[in-house]
């Protein structure tokens, strides 16, 4: 008998979507966007991320954290 139960052994994200904030995730320092987010990981600990998204255009900078949030498993809190 076989299940199709997935099994995730990196971390997961946990992501809050909020429309009414479309810079929910980001923040400008000096400048330059940065995303930030946390990942839970398979030992049941998390891990708080800060990554620079290396741009100073707001709109890129919400392209980049949409695709770098999508790209990685998820739950919705």
């Amino acid at each position: 008998m076989s299940t199709n139960t997935a099994v995730i052994k990196g971390p997961v994200l946990s992501i809050r979507s909020r429309s009414d904030n479309p810079f929910h995730h980001l923040w400008n320092n000096n400048g330059t966007w940065w995303c930030h987010y946390t990942e839970h990981l398979p030992d049941h600990t998390k891990r708080r991320v800060r990554r620079s998204l290396h741009t100073n255009d707001s709109g890129v900078a919400r392209i980049l954290r949409d695709s770098l949030l999508t790209d990685h498993p998820h739950y919705e809190e």
